[in-house]
């Protein structure tokens, strides 16, 4: 242990260069500041570092390029910078991962942010990396016990799968992603809190992820309060520590919350660099961005472990045609929906899931569970049709067959969905197929008579309150 200190720490001090190229400031305007005598030799994303007048530092980066001057976004307030003030030319942001963060809440830059020192890795890693040649890719793996019933056996999460998780705010999307963080299957979790409220922070990882979620988890925090600079490199910072555990051969989950204001980080960025926004007030470029991110997860090439990703989306009033909904939807391996009106009515997690699908089906499953999973979709299917007709009381049990089974088991099928799974994915099929087999054999008119009188007495109790 102490010979590998001493390696991440020769590491740290070789990389600090004692040479600086020096340009000054030339104008303040519109969010941006002008620099003179760095155009020669910076190059976009380096990173800049004005010194006020006061001695204090102001950091940035380069966003764009003229031919004698160039532009610099600030990451920290700019209030109090000069004509002329000096500033320094960086390098590239990079990150050094380390085992020894394992456990650890970091920035986006690698500091510490639970007030211990913390030792950078020997490998730097550029942000922006490539994902691994397509042709070399492994297909996805095996099946991943999770947790929770529904995600073991009607919407599976394989090795190496990619799922979008979309939300309004409010409906449990970070108590669901902080129950996988702790009980879903994987050597290491990587978590990316993208523009979180400062004061949630503490909490989520104290409370709602706990000691156990934070003892294989790394936190990669960027608050709302931060630059957009920060908060986009949230999203790359959190990325590159998870290839780096993958490319060492273990199986990474990563957690990234939220994708949609990733996305507004850089609308931010973009529009300072010139860019016109041009899609609902993003530019041509988030697509892309979003889409670089998203491919860099997946499964691994030879002998690398997998990244298998849940990139949570923030959807205002449920509309999954908003573009980043939409762009996130055409490049993953499925999407599990949370609806408002579930979660109103106490079930949690509130996954709608006709509105779910998971691509890895039907490989992830045998034939007899494909065939389960069909079934229990289909009865679902059959009640969400006819369900104001059910609960205003209009329909007569006996008219219809595959409507009756599906009033029948409904209130239990519905338990099922937010039911934890302390067993394995054998325990949750088990359990889905005597549910089925149940409903099949107590079908009779006065069973589905009775329910359809508790679902209607239930509807009323709800217009009451």
């Amino acid at each position: 242990m102490l010979a590998t200190d001493l390696h991440c720490l020769s590491a740290q001090i070789s990389s600090i260069s004692t040479v600086r190229r020096i340009g000054r400031v030339s104008a303040v305007s519109a969010g941006v500041i002008h620099i003179e005598g760095l155009a020669k030799f910076a190059r976009i994303g380096d990173q800049l570092r004005l010194t006020r007048q006061s001695g204090e530092i102001v950091g940035g980066e380069v966003v764009r390029l003229e031919q004698k001057s160039l532009v610099m976004l600030p990451d920290t307030p700019y209030e109090g910078v000069s004509l002329g003030d000096p500033v320094a030319l960086c390098p590239p942001a990079t990150v050094a991962p380390s085992a020894a963060w394992i456990g650890r809440v970091i920035d986006p830059f690698g500091k510490p942010l639970d007030g211990h020192p913390l030792l950078r890795g020997v490998e730097e890693r550029p942000l922006q990396a490539s994902p691994p040649p397509p042709a070399t890719r492994r297909a996805m793996g095996a099946r991943l016990e999770t947790g929770m019933a529904v995600m073991n056996t009607l919407l599976p999460v394989v090795r190496g799968q990619r799922i979008g998780l979309f939300a309004g705010s409010g409906v449990g999307k970070s108590s669901l992603l902080a129950h996988l963080a702790r009980n879903m299957q994987a050597d290491v979790v990587v978590i990316a809190l993208i523009g979180e409220r400062g004061r949630e922070l503490r909490d989520f990882v104290e409370e709602t992820l706990g000691a156990e979620g934070m003892r294989r988890a790394i936190v990669v925090a960027a608050t709302s309060d931060q630059s957009a600079l920060a908060r986009r490199r949230c999203g790359w910072t959190a990325m590159t520590v998870a290839e780096y555990f993958r490319d060492q051969g273990q199986q990474v989950l990563l957690l990234a919350d939220s994708i949609t204001r990733f996305a507004e980080a850089h609308r931010e960025v973009a529009v300072a660099a010139g860019e016109a926004p041009a899609l609902r007030g993003f530019p041509p470029s988030t697509a892309h961005m979003i889409m670089s991110l998203c491919e860099r997860a997946g499964p691994g090439a030879q002998d690398m472990g997998d990244i298998t990703g849940l990139f949570s989306v923030l959807v205002a009033g449920s509309d999954m045609d908003e573009p980043i909904a939409d762009i996130l939807r055409g490049v993953l391996d499925g999407h599990i929906v949370l609806d408002r009106s579930i979660a109103e009515r106490g079930r949690y997690p509130a996954i709608d899931l006709l509105r779910s699908v998971s691509r890895s089906l039907p490989g992830a499953a045998s034939q007899e569970e494909v065939e389960l999973i069909g079934e229990a979709r289909q009865l679902l299917g059959a009640y969400d049709r006819s369900e104001m007709m059910v609960r205003s009381g209009l329909y007569t049990a006996g008219n219809d067959e595959t409507l009756d089974r599906s009033v029948s088991i409904w209130p239990d099928l519905d338990a099922y969905i937010g039911q934890v799974e302390t067993q394995n994915a054998v325990a949750s099929f088990s359990r889905l197929k005597l549910l089925l087999r149940r409903a099949k054999s107590s079908q009779n008119p006065a069973t589905v008579q009775q329910v359809s009188s508790r679902l209607q007495k239930s509807q009323g109790n709800r217009g009451r309150v």
